[in-house]
């Protein structure tokens, strides 16, 4: 059964060798942007008097930020006009990616098996933000495509954007394996079959 892979395994490897696709997650993985979504959220709910913890942040990466404004507006009680909070969110985190980085070693792997293996983002952000990062960084051309939260009806933990993903790449998706940050993206991994790396 598919299983994590150690990190410091397949930094030394030739993924194509073991298997026929790869599946980034973005935020957290492919770039630093954790921190910054985290103060565009921290801006965006302090206007309706919700606060987001740090860790609970974290622990819900992957989770689209509709099913996030859910979970805090129905803990607190605070209404919250989730259009106008998403918009403004977005424009939160773009206004803040002048500190937006490739975490190198994951990138490195990525351009490394451009063009040998299938490669694909699946992401539970929305495209306009996982493409402007991806083009912002100069390896959007890597990845043959990209998967959003748009695309699935499910979103992490479940595996569908995983399994959205090798269907795309045309591969079989218990012989991908998967780059995650978050404990959704790693249940989500499981669930779709799929090897996965904790790139934390």
């Amino acid at each position: 059964m598919p299983t994590a892979i150690p990190a410091d395994r397949v930094r030394q490897q030739d993924l194509s060798e073991s298997y026929t696709g790869i599946v980034f997650d973005c935020d957290g993985t492919l770039t630093n942007s954790m921190p910054i979504h985290y103060e565009a959220w921290r801006a965006t709910l302090s206007v309706y008097g919700i606060h987001f913890d740090r860790e609970r942040f974290f622990n819900l990466g992957g989770m689209p930020g509709k099913k996030i404004i859910a979970l805090l507006s129905g803990e607190t009680g605070k209404p919250v006009d989730t259009p106008a909070a998403l918009e403004q969110k977005e424009k939160e985190f773009l206004n803040r990616m002048d500190d937006l980085r490739t975490i190198d070693w994951v990138c490195e792997i990525a351009r490394s098996h451009h063009g040998k293996i299938p490669m694909a983002v699946a992401s539970g952000g929305v495209r306009s933000v996982i493409n402007a990062q991806l083009e912002r960084l100069k390896i959007a051309c890597w990845f043959d495509t990209v998967v959003t939260s748009e695309d699935t009806t499910e979103h992490k933990p479940e595996p569908e954007p995983f399994l959205l993903a090798a269907k795309k790449l045309n591969v079989d998706a218990s012989q991908c394996v998967v780059f995650e940050d978050s404990p959704l993206g790693f249940t989500a991994a499981e669930k779709a079959g799929m090897y996965w790396v904790d790139v934390r």
